[in-house]
């Protein structure tokens, strides 16, 4: 594929009037678009939020597939619905000319699970807000607008996370067609509904239909914004894996007066064990865990360097008076490996807490990998981490007779999976700068990582297309949380930005 290489080669693809005037970028007939036709595109995103989407239930998955099959028809797209066992993934084409350079976009429209009574409204009545509902000064409004203002939010889950990059590419489409500046470009698609469950059958997925897959380069649609608000192109994400952790009391609950001091408590033991992992200055103190990490690159450390920082704003943003390393910037921190305690249940708490030694305690660590680091390298420094301190670790629960106390259940949930990041160096990284800094006088900020985890290992292991991220979300989109949003802004940049793309990247002259 011939992608843009010099900024002569950027004006041919916008395009030379007739008085040899530079025509209207892709950027602006996609502006012109959107600001006539706001009221239906934020109608589908609407009418498509509205359909339920929990990654576990297939049968609304199912419906979300049927909605985006229906929808991309109309935009000249063939699709069909692909499975492994699980959830359906939708797979698409727009072809171009046999000679056309082609685009896979990636995007998934599943969603975590809601808890109704904690949001602000509905999660799968899309509702549209003056901002973030969590902001005390946020109001509702109604759906019958005449214009949208570009700051207010629409609010339901996978808003932000992640059904947006359908509607907006779809627009930008609909843009370039009505302008008759649709590049000669193939846009394929592979849309996921299994992602927030670790897209356990994506593998099986990918062997069925890879070759449909073949293309010059994958951009990733997922992922929130750089918190300053700036354009930004992604190389890469953390991979994750969720191990369960169990720690073994008496058999039966004790009181706690007749019993405390004396009776080994689990709750108090697995504390212990999880403040192991860390070392006094927040770093993974678990021998081993780090050995594999590939060392961040000069280049990667100047990118870092040269984005804005966000560390003071995110601390007054979020109450906070430092973070665990201080002096240690956000993108710097998630290019090293993590261990999260994501909960920890033990017995009740407040009108539920209850004067006993409970039988069991249980916490959930969510690891997070950097490149080098494979899960099952990490879980077996993790068992032997354990395992120094005197525990017994193994899947199952204690034997009858055996000491409760000092053994440990680890149990590693299935989908687990490594990290991934292209190269800094990549030619492609440099022809979509070239490409996204044409949207703005701003440049375009290139992160090394992020630091949310997405399956792009498998693609990388099936496909020999570079991979980038293109994220669109604002970044306090309250992903996978409550009252999860979208600020229109962010939609409707994510129409030009494809617009720009889809034309940037074709060989179009």
């Amino acid at each position: 594929m011939t992608f843009v290489r010099n900024m002569t080669a950027a004006l041919v693809l916008l395009g030379m009037g007739a008085s040899g005037a530079v025509a209207q970028s892709p950027a602006e007939i996609a502006r012109q678009h959107h600001q006539a036709t706001a009221t239906a595109i934020v109608a589908d995103f609407r009418e498509f939020l509205s359909i339920p989407n929990v990654a576990s239930n297939v049968s609304d998955m199912n419906d979300n597939a049927a909605f985006i099959q229906d929808y991309i028809a109309s935009r000249g797209f063939t699709s069909k619905v692909v499975s492994a066992g699980g959830a359906p993934y939708v797979v698409a084409e727009r072809p171009g000319s046999d000679d056309a350079p082609t685009v896979l976009v990636y995007a998934h429209f599943d969603g975590q699970p809601v808890i109704p009574s904690q949001w602000s409204s509905p999660p799968f009545e899309p509702t549209l807000w003056t901002d973030n509902p969590l902001k005390a000064e946020a109001k509702i409004l109604s759906w019958d607008q005449e214009a949208f203002d570009p700051s207010w939010r629409v609010v339901a889950r996978s808003a932000g996370d992640d059904k947006a990059p359908v509607i907006a590419l779809m627009a930008a489409i609909d843009a370039l067609v009505a302008a008759g500046k649709m590049p000669d470009v193939s846009v394929k698609l592979i849309l996921d509904g299994e992602e927030e469950r670790g897209s356990p059958t994506l593998a099986g997925v990918l062997e069925q239909v890879a070759d449909d897959l073949v293309a010059d380069v994958m951009l990733f649609c997922d992922g929130p914004m750089h918190q300053s608000g700036r354009r930004q192109l992604v190389l890469g994400v953390r991979g994750s894996m969720t191990v369960d952790l169990t720690t073994f009391g008496p058999n039966r609950p004790l009181h706690s007066g007749h019993y405390g001091n004396w009776a080994p408590n689990p709750n108090e033991i697995l504390m212990g064990l999880l403040l192991s992992l860390k070392d006094d200055k927040g770093r993974v103190a678990v021998a081993g865990y780090s050995d594999d990490v590939r060392a961040v690159s000069e280049r990667e450390t100047r990118a870092v360097t040269a984005m804005p920082s966000v560390d003071a704003q995110l601390k007054r943003e979020l109450g906070l008076g430092n973070n665990e390393i201080p002096g240690e910037r956000l993108e710097s921190a998630i290019m090293r490996p993590a261990i999260v305690v994501r909960g920890i249940s033990g017995g009740g708490v407040g009108p539920e807490a209850r004067n006993i030694i409970e039988p069991t305690a249980q916490a959930s660590l969510n690891l997070r990998l950097v490149p080098g680091q494979k899960p099952e390298a990490l879980l077996a420094a993790l068992k032997a981490h354990f395992e120094k301190l005197g525990m017994t670790v193994s899947p199952e629960g204690p034997d009858a007779g055996a000491a409760r106390e000092r053994h440990l259940q680890m149990v590693p949930r299935p989908g687990g999976y490594r990290s991934f990041r292209t190269s800094i160096d990549a030619d492609v990284v440099g022809d979509l700068k070239v490409i996204l800094d044409r949207l703005g006088d701003q440049e375009t900020l290139i992160t090394p990582t992020m630091g949310g985890s997405l399956p792009i290992y498998l693609f990388e292991d099936n496909l020999e297309a570079p991979i980038v991220i293109l994220p669109v979300a604002n970044h306090d989109n309250n992903q996978h949380g409550r009252d999860e949003n979208l600020r229109l802004k962010n939609l409707f940049d994510a129409i030009e930005m494809y617009a720009e793309v889809l034309v940037g990247l074709s060989n179009e002259s």
